[in-house]
């Protein structure tokens, strides 16, 4: 018996794994980006909670404590976010492109994939040229450079034309890329 809320299309053209060079190589990248994501998390939790220890048990709050916050929360939405393409765990309107038939369907896939890897070269260039124009400033209190903000942003679109080029690819062959969790 089948489930009735599974698309026909998705048992019929379920696509074997991808198993090119790419994704043998963006498999444990965006696994280890979604682990330091993940540790990421904690760290930002960790130093919300000494801020607040500080700021009502000590009554000392620490200086750095938001700006730190804050460079990390940028690596942890970026480098999750490339994760969440590779994953497919963006947020997206499949209910229209599931109506619609294998063929249709496919060269749309392909088309969202070539604009989402376009985004990733707009968000490593501007990224790049956001960060060699404070290159000298320095962040408040942290003392490390402004630059260090950017960085996650540049990774990020790498990471991302990376893995939109690993879905075109496993589209053209008729496969699937796998989830890096599974």
């Amino acid at each position: 018996m089948t489930d009735p809320h599974v698309a026909d299309h998705e048992l019929d053209v379920a696509g074997r794994p991808s198993t090119g060079l790419l994704s043998r190589i963006n498999a444990p990248v965006a696994r280890l980006g979604m682990y330091l994501s993940v540790t990421g998390l904690l760290v930002i939790v960790t130093i919300v909670f000494y801020q607040v220890f500080g700021r009502y048990v000590l009554n000392s709050s620490p200086t750095w404590t938001e700006n730190l916050a804050l460079v990390v929360i940028l690596y942890v939405t970026l480098i999750g976010a490339a994760v969440g393409v590779r994953d497919a765990g963006h947020i997206g309107m499949d209910s229209l492109l599931v109506m619609l038939p294998d063929r249709a369907r496919e060269k749309i896939e392909l088309v969202i994939h070539v604009l989402v890897a376009g985004f990733g070269v707009a968000m490593a260039y501007n990224g790049w040229i956001l960060g060699a124009s404070v290159g000298t400033v320095k962040i408040p209190n942290l003392g490390l450079p402004e630059v260090i903000r950017y960085v996650p942003l540049i990774a990020s679109g790498v990471l991302i034309v990376s893995f939109s080029i690993e879905h075109i690819i496993a589209l053209l062959r008729g496969e699937e890329v796998v989830p890096s969790w599974n």
